[in-house]
């Protein structure tokens, strides 16, 4: 099988293609514009593979994805690219739109017109496989949990031009009959995540000795989902998911942001004993909230776990460890992105924010 992976040098993204590579036959062509969370370096594992092809480019323009279906004639399509961190939806949501939104429209049209064109066995058996995010269910209350049909109610840019993504793909199922499967995550972690994200932020400022900042009061909860638990299950719904359908993808590890940063910063104490800024909890510091911060996310996956046979392996604890280690052991990824990206900066904060302590 012949994997299009849109987005293929980001987090997720590359996960997915390293999963791909290593643990099965299929070839993997990724197509990246390469902005400034895609890293080929998260890839370099795989870079000489001869089931590898990376081709930079836009999802937006027509003319390159038509491109790379007449080239690789792939079986099908995992959709990842897009715009992803909520802060910078907020100072921008203009980029957020375009690429998720209109992306997601010219990558559709291209892909419709590629289907089409297939014939028969090849046609019945393509797959465009769509990766969004909880984030398009809003905000939950102390109980529930959201599943496949829980209505949609996006409450940042982020999460609006994903939730409008994702009723792009159903419509062109249901007007076209598209073969497209959605599926939504919970919160992502682990290796060669972009240093703006919670987790790999206080990893690095704790090294750093730099202040470890927590939204409001650090109560808002996520259920996070250790990144090459995601990739089996991104490659379980390619293989085995319905047209179609939709499938929640949760980690069965909800925790608020101040219990996951005390946990990150013991296990920072215990695998960076040399550091000169033990005990890293003394770097926690309350700023505030969020604009229109959502409380909570926790993810109901007992569809997938049913029909697909998946569920996370990897625990919370086992994930931050592995985690921590990694990023520990491979400062030239992150130093290079600190180094010219992104200076670990706060983003989203609006000229009326202050800091709390």
């Amino acid at each position: 099988m012949k994997i299009l992976v849109t987005g293929g040098a980001g987090f997720i993204g590359s996960a997915v293609c390293n999963y791909i590579i290593a643990e099965t036959s299929d070839t993997v062509i990724v197509l990246d514009k390469l902005t400034y969370a895609g890293n080929l370096a998260s890839l370099s594992s795989i870079s000489g593979s001869s089931r590898y092809h990376f081709v930079q480019g836009d999802v937006c323009d027509g003319a390159v994805v038509t491109a790379v279906f007449d080239r690789y004639q792939p079986d099908c399509v995992m959709h990842l690219a897009a715009e992803s961190h909520v802060d910078r939806s907020i100072d921008g949501p203009a980029a957020f739109i375009e690429t998720n939104i209109v992306g997601t429209y010219a990558l559709l049209e291209a892909t419709r017109a590629y289907w089409a064109g297939l014939d028969g066995a090849r046609r019945a058996n393509f797959r465009f496989h769509h990766i969004s995010t909880d984030e398009v269910y809003g905000s939950l209350g102390a109980q529930g949990l959201f599943t496949e049909d829980t209505t949609y109610a996006p409450n940042s840019p982020y999460s609006a031009s994903k939730a409008a993504s994702d009723h792009l793909v159903r419509a062109w199922h249901h007007t076209y009959g598209l073969p497209t499967i959605i599926s939504n995550c919970s919160n992502n972690y682990g290796p060669r995540q972009f240093p703006e994200k919670l987790l790999p932020l206080m990893i690095l400022n704790a090294l750093a000795g730099k202040p470890l900042p927590i939204y409001g009061k650090g109560d808002n909860v996520r259920d996070w989902l250790y990144v090459e638990d995601h990739a089996r299950a991104l490659y379980a719904i390619i293989s085995r998911g319905q047209p179609g359908e939709k499938y929640n993808v949760g980690g069965d590890a909800e925790q608020s942001n101040l219990r996951l940063v005390q946990a990150l910063c013991g296990i920072l104490d215990e695998l960076a004993p040399d550091s000169a800024f033990r005990p890293h909890a003394t770097l926690m510091t309350f700023v505030a909230d969020r604009p229109g911060h959502d409380q909570r996310y926790a993810i109901d996956a007992a569809k997938i776990k049913r029909e697909l046979g998946w569920a996370p392996l990897v625990g919370l604890d086992e994930g931050l460890r592995r985690t921590v280690r990694w990023y520990i052991e491979n400062k030239p990824w992150w130093r290079d992105i600190l180094s010219g990206r992104y200076a670990g900066q706060r983003l989203g904060l609006s000229q009326q924010m202050e800091t709390l302590s």
